[in-house]
């Protein structure tokens, strides 16, 4: 089962994958995955990444694409894998065509709405970096961690307004990834605004372990 995983930040895309990766057997793949682990073994690949970011300058596009090539070509991806993070643009998503074809691109569909109370409700311990919410998760005592009482803050991408400008970026650059895959007929949406377990039994259903 090879699926690409889109929907903007707080859809719950990696709590979702997290559960499919158990219950599939297939790894989860994320472009920081990606990034980290050609770094972490050295490929020449890796040290080049390594370098674009030791200057403070971002990945390009034809060097991301070759990080997903020499990922997907690994032993524990040949029956499937989840990608999360990439393709995050219709020039992305042609040349990972040129590279696998993918069973499916799973839309997680949800409000910005939604979207804005998941993310600014989170919570982190400026500790021990446990993370809570507002509403699903709360503390016992407000403002303070269970584990070590030390406060909680709240992220800077997690303030409204880095949210707001986080979803106008997804908005314009990678929701018309939608519309490639749904006229090549390998897009599936999902509901992604019950909870997590109620969003995996859908799951299940439209991909069921064969």
């Amino acid at each position: 089962m090879k699926l690409v995983f889109l929907g903007p930040p707080g859809a719950g895309k990696g709590t979702l994958a997290v559960l499919v990766t158990e219950a599939y057997s297939i790894p989860h793949i994320s472009t920081g995955e990606i990034f980290r682990a050609a770094i972490r073994e050295k490929t020449p690949l890796g040290l080049k990444v390594q370098a674009i970011i030791d200057a403070g300058q971002l990945v390009s596009d034809d060097t991301t694409i070759e990080l997903v090539k020499e990922r997907l070509a690994k032993s524990d991806a040949k029956k499937g894998f989840i990608l999360d993070g990439f393709p995050r643009t219709i020039p992305q998503a042609e040349a990972l065509a040129e590279i696998v074809d993918i069973d499916s691109a799973v839309n997680f569909d949800i409000d910005d709405e939604l979207v804005v109370k998941r993310l600014s409700g989170r919570r982190v311990c400026k500790t021990c970096s446990q993370n809570y919410h507002v509403d699903f998760m709360p503390p016992k005592v407000e403002g303070k961690c269970d584990k070590c009482g030390s406060d909680l803050i709240i992220r800077e991408d997690d303030k409204i307004e880095a949210i707001t400008k986080r979803l106008e970026v997804y908005r314009k650059q990678t929701e018309p990834l939608i519309g490639f895959y749904r006229e090549k007929n390998k897009l599936t949406d999902v509901d992604a605004s019950p909870s997590s377990g109620t969003v995996f039994e859908s799951f299940q259903k439209l991909f069921p372990q064969k």
